[in-house]
């Protein structure tokens, strides 16, 4: 399949309803968040060729852990496809006995315009805790009979001056051997990971990310077209929930 090498190049940031959210009544409660990126990089690799990128959500929450969103940002993969916007809709349920521990079940339909093909949905399941994060996220309606499994573990550590670090380690496998190296051999999965610094200053998030992965240039550009998109990178970013 040509583009099977974009199966898991689609990201997504599942909003959630923190403090910042506006209650609309006892049980209802609105979340918004804008965000300028340096790029948009989703599971290792760029999704806009290392350009910047505008991102905005909006999520409504029930009193039950019901809930509903939107998340969109511009994308540019090049090789030809006229995709410019991402249009991710997402509804899922968050189950949290305590504010150590929580489980998210859900699902996210990822859209693209002018780039049909690259549409799927995705279904997820996300387990905090006591700041350790397991995460795992499953597609099989990649281009047709396409499937894909993203896999990942991750902490979070608090540190002074309302300052966080993030770690994530995370691993894609598709059905398929898409990544190819030089000497032609096919692999169907590669590792990813991720340290993210942020910073609450003046009502804005300032983050700071080194982003890698275990992809040769010849395995990046026979999945996603250019070599440069998978390597080391460091992206920065500022967001602002309302």
């Amino acid at each position: 399949m040509r583009f099977a090498r974009l199966v898991l190049v689609v990201g997504v940031t599942v909003p959630v309803v923190s403090a910042h959210a506006v209650e609309l009544n006892e049980n209802w409660s609105l979340l918004l968040n804008v965000g300028a990126f340096s790029e948009y990089s989703s599971r290792g690799i760029s999704q806009t060729q290392r350009n910047p990128a505008i991102q905005a959500s909006a999520t409504i929450a029930h009193s039950s852990g019901l809930y509903a969103g939107l998340w969109t940002s511009n994308v540019d993969f090049g090789g030809g496809l006229d995709a410019r916007q991402e249009v991710d809709y997402i509804a899922g349920y968050l189950w949290q006995p305590s504010d150590k521990v929580g489980l998210d079940l859900g699902y996210i339909k990822y859209t693209y315009d002018k780039s049909s093909l690259l549409n799927l949905s995705e279904t997820y399941a996300v387990l905090t805790a006591y700041d350790f994060v397991l995460g795992a996220s499953y597609s099989n309606d990649n281009f047709g009979d396409q499937s894909a499994l993203y896999e990942f573990v991750g902490y979070k550590v608090a540190l002074p001056y309302d300052t966080a670090l993030d770690l994530r380690y995370g691993r894609a496998d598709f059905k398929d051997p898409v990544l190819v190296s030089n000497d032609g051999k096919g692999s169907d999965s590669y590792r990813e990971w991720e340290a993210k610094l942020s910073h609450d200053f003046v009502g804005v998030k300032w983050s700071l990310s080194y982003i890698d992965t275990d992809l040769s240039e010849a395995q990046c550009q026979s999945y996603i077209f250019y070599k440069d998109v998978c390597s080391a990178r460091f992206v920065v970013g500022a967001s602002k929930s309302f």
